[in-house]
């Protein structure tokens, strides 16, 4: 067994891609906020007229950031001691000065929190313990009559702001023109460690018990049916729900699915060329996943010494550097991110400055940005292999994704395909950067299922 688990570790560092305290709870948020949305299993003492909670109630919770820690993000963005330039007139060494210190300017001086604050204001959220943890989650019912139940997950370093985009027109279908039929009720949720959720206080939370704590979410909601999504490590959670199947769940989609074929796996973790006799869209990916996994550095450390990481607790710049140089030379994810940094506004769906910056401000409000670390130490298993997920599946491959899942490789992956779709547009980030099509793509990958 120990070999085995050892085998696992190697693999995972070779391979590896892409509880709030009571305290925090004082700082960040309510668990008094009003709300029209239906709360199970809160309890009112007729005597009194307070309102007690059970921990495993569904209770209100409000975001509200005091000034102060706006003040000190400022503060310490200004006082930041920063390095002399890089020797090489590229990218080659990581993240330039420049293009750090022209960030920092903007964020000390221009950027503002509290816009999007306000546009996660305007949404119902909750929180609701789960296993012993605190667990933060978006959650919009559909006025449309017969709305599927959906959650969805993030990944890293991504947050629930990277699903804000999707949420009215997955809830309000006939505004975006599509059919009231087509309408979603929509659950997302922040990972454990990561936002408003807690930040678990021993080891265990991987994809495997999100994933079974997902399921008693939807559950806890009223849920007796209900599909999953998720990309990044949300692409792992729902493999992972899938494997467990509980009663409920009619299916998965991924937009990072795990396809790799049992021979090809063992090529590429060998260092060998390709097998013979692939196609020529299996000979992409396999060049595609090469690239990949020469382009990890970040996810091995966090893999391994996570806790090391106390410079992004102390360093807002320190933070946002971690955050954004993922080393895949011009690829995705880090480009849909770089790009956007010199971007101010967008009407065709890349992303801007001020959206960057609101993902790492979050991290930084909530100190997560090593508590969200540690979910790369958690998970031993391997990563885009596949996993003998057979329940129902869709799959929406876009093309500046980590590797192109071949329709092939993805037929065999998951035995029951209920939708495959490969798009020209959008890459790792799909629901932030593309939630137009995003959107087209989940409704049309659980159409079957209505």
């Amino acid at each position: 067994m120990a070999e085995k688990i050892n085998h696992q570790r190697r693999r995972f560092l070779g391979i590896a891609a892409g509880t709030i305290a009571t305290t925090q709870l004082g700082r960040f948020g309510s668990a008094n906020a009003q709300s029209s949305q239906p709360h199970p299993k809160e309890i009112t003492t007729a005597q009194s007229g307070t309102v007690h909670t059970d921990p495993t109630a569904i209770r209100p919770f409000q975001i509200n950031i005091p000034q102060a820690d706006l003040d000190d993000l400022r503060q310490r963005i200004v006082a930041t001691r920063w390095p002399e330039k890089e020797t090489v007139p590229d990218q080659s060494q990581g993240l330039q000065l420049a293009t750090m210190q022209e960030l920092a300017h903007y964020w000390a001086t221009d950027y503002d929190w509290r816009k999007v604050e306000a546009s996660l204001k305007a949404l119902p959220h909750f929180i609701t313990e789960i296993d012993g943890l605190d667990i933060h989650f978006i959650h919009v019912r559909s006025q449309h009559e017969n709305a599927l139940p959906l959650i969805v997950t993030h990944g890293w370093p991504g947050s629930i702001i990277e699903q804000l985009k999707i949420i009215d027109p997955l809830t309000n279908p006939t505004a975006y023109g599509a059919s009231a039929s087509d309408a979603f009720d929509v659950v997302i949720p922040s990972m454990p460690g990561y936002g408003f959720s807690g930040k678990p206080t021993t080891t265990g939370w991987g994809p495997e018990r999100m994933g079974q704590a997902w399921d008693v979410l939807m559950k806890r909601l009223g849920y007796t049916r209900y599909v999953a999504q998720g990309g990044d490590w949300g692409a792992f959670v729902v493999d992972q729900m899938g494997l467990q199947a509980p009663a409920g769940l009619l299916a998965i989609h991924t937009n990072m699915p795990a396809t790799v074929p049992e021979d090809v796996d063992r090529a590429l973790l060998a260092g060998s060329p390709a097998p013979s006799g692939l196609s020529s869209d299996e000979q992409r990916a396999y060049e595609q996943l090469v690239r990949t996994f020469k382009q990890v550095d970040y996810a091995r450390l966090m893999a391994s010494r996570p806790q090391t990481l106390y410079g992004i607790a102390d360093s807002p710049v320190g933070l946002a550097a971690w955050l954004l140089d993922h080393n895949d030379a011009g690829g995705q994810p880090a480009a849909a991110v770089a790009s956007a940094l010199n971007r101010t506004s967008s009407t065709t769906g890349e992303l801007t400055r001020d959206e960057i910056l609101d993902n790492i401000t979050l991290y930084w409000l909530t100190n997560t940005g090593v508590s969200a670390s540690r979910l790369y130490w958690e998970y031993k298993g391997g990563f885009f292999n596949a996993k003998g997920v057979s329940i129902p599946v869709a799959v929406s491959i876009f093309p500046g994704e980590q590797y192109e899942a071949p329709r092939s490789w993805t037929e065999q992956a998951y035995p029951n395909l209920i939708y495959y779709n490969q798009l020209d547009k959008g890459g790792h980030f799909a629901a932030w950067e593309e939630p137009t099509i995003f959107t087209q793509e989940l409704r049309a990958a659980f159409r079957s299922l209505r």
